[in-house]
């Protein structure tokens, strides 16, 4: 991406409107929320601008309080997610998730917000965006919106401004109607995916370039960044979806989700164990 400074005049420069899908946590769990001053997740993220030491990774249990979240630093024999919410003074594991964070009936788990080992965490994508980013964007009062929090994709959208959304591709490649045949880390398992994406794209009426026909046809490459670029036309797509009415605009009638938690765009499942709440 190169210099997080420049993004926003690039995005920006020929006055459109712009849409941008992140691949990150943008909202935090409603169990620790609870104890924060602000009234919603932009104003939390705007005062973290002068707050270094929120982000820094506690290596040990000892670190981890309210105000210093992410963790753990590197692996610790015996180190649970029940311990680590414990620490954040939550009732157990499960409030470490937002809403959105865990299974569906059609996909599984993510990471929660705060988590930062292992394969499939989110949290140090969260402190990269939000530390060098998001927060000192918001601070200096940059043409930034963030969904859902400040209102519908479409009425965010606006010349000379940037409407940001969490879209998460193990989602995405539900919403589009994928299946990949075995682990999107390998190559094999994305070049067999390539038929099926195509017409995922020509249904959504996206035509590929030619190098990114090739990339498709290639499985994204044989080098370990082939899941990453996987991810990033996932991605892309089911904002896409979304801003051309294809996939509803879709965001629970939850107070919590709207002002702290966030959503996954194009998301219209609620986790297998609760009812989707139209109201």
């Amino acid at each position: 991406m190169g210099d997080t400074a420049a993004l926003l005049p690039a995005l920006m420069a020929d006055g459109a409107p712009v849409a941008l899908g992140l691949d990150l946590p943008l909202g935090v769990p409603r169990g620790w929320a609870a104890r924060r001053d602000e009234q919603d997740f932009p104003a939390m993220l705007r005062g973290l601008a002068d707050d270094a030491g929120f982000f820094a990774v506690s290596a040990t249990l000892d670190g981890v309080s309210p105000a210093r979240p992410f963790y753990p630093a590197r692996g610790v024999k015996g180190m649970t997610r029940a311990a680590h919410a414990a620490a954040l003074g939550l009732a157990s594991a499960r409030d470490l998730s937002r809403l959105c964070d865990r299974a569906t009936a059609t996909r599984p788990a993510g990471a929660p917000v705060f988590w930062t080992l292992g394969a499939n965490q989110s949290g140090k994508a969260a402190i990269a965006a939000w530390r060098d980013w998001l927060a000192p964007s918001l601070a200096a009062e940059a043409p930034v919106s963030l969904w859902p929090f400040q209102g519908a994709l479409h009425g965010l959208l606006a010349p000379g401004r940037v409407a940001i959304a969490e879209v998460y591709p193990a989602e995405a490649l539900r919403q589009l109607g994928l299946r990949l045949s075995g682990s999107k880390r390998a190559q094999a398992p994305r070049i067999a995916l390539a038929e099926a994406l195509r017409d995922a794209m020509a249904r959504l009426g996206v035509a590929p370039s030619n190098d990114l026909g090739g990339m498709i046809a290639a499985g994204f490459g044989a080098d370990a960044a082939g899941e990453d670029r996987l991810d990033c036309v996932l991605g892309l797509l089911a904002l896409i979806a979304v801003l051309d009415g294809a996939r509803e605009d879709y965001v629970p009638a939850d107070p919590w989700i709207r002002r702290w938690e966030g959503w996954v765009l194009g998301q219209t499942d609620m986790p297998a164990d609760m009812p989707r709440d139209d109201a």
